[in-house]
């Protein structure tokens, strides 16, 4: 058993890829910790050498579609001694940056679902997934969390919180999630005209 430890720098953050790397290393039965930071994100993981050398590449050749490494670099230790892998809490760093994706258009999956009438976001003008939807207008600060962005006034709801916790679903940490239960809302109103919520 040894030990790798890798940063990784670049738009990495609300794209995706702290969930990207928790399922390529519960794939590859690694085990260790991922955590978003103001530097970029920072990951520590255990296994066998060529298991290792594997995560390494597919870090590089998988990441999420949204996302953009400027710098990579990883380097071997003796293994810590994990027992499972997790996503840690993200830590600020004093004078660290990292650039924040842009909003991206609604992907076909919550397309799909925007017009599907039996799925509970039919119709929810926020609808977003780890794909798709606002980044860059509604952080605030860095490290990416929702805490740090104007989502942090929206408590999720229950089914929310199943799906933000899921490592299967796509919408496993994605910021903004929500829906007509927890989320912002938004009506039209007229001086003649009743309003109509949607």
């Amino acid at each position: 058993m040894q030990g790798a430890r890798v940063h990784i720098t670049g738009i990495v953050q609300g794209v995706g890829f702290r969930p990207f790397v928790y399922n390529l290393a519960t794939r590859l039965d690694l085990k260790g910790w991922v955590k978003n930071t103001s530097a970029g994100v920072e990951i520590e993981v255990d296994g066998e050498k060529d298991i290792l050398d594997i995560f390494v590449q597919k870090l590089r050749d998988e990441a999420p579609a949204l996302s953009s490494i400027d710098e990579f670099s990883a380097s071997f230790r003796p293994a810590s001694g994990f027992s499972s892998f997790d996503i840690r809490h993200s830590e600020s760093v004093d004078g660290a940056f990292q650039p924040i994706s842009p909003d991206v258009s609604i992907c076909p999956d919550c397309l799909r679902e925007l017009f599907d009438p039996s799925d509970r976001r039919y119709h929810y003008p926020f609808i977003n997934c780890t794909n798709c939807g606002p980044r860059f207008t509604i952080i605030k600060d860095i490290p990416y969390d929702r805490p740090k962005t104007t989502m942090a006034g929206f408590p999720l709801c229950p089914d929310c919180e199943r799906e933000y916790t899921d490592p299967t679903n796509r919408r496993f940490h994605a910021q903004p999630v929500a829906c007509a239960v927890c989320g912002p809302k938004v009506w039209l109103e007229s001086g003649t005209l009743k309003e109509r919520k949607f």
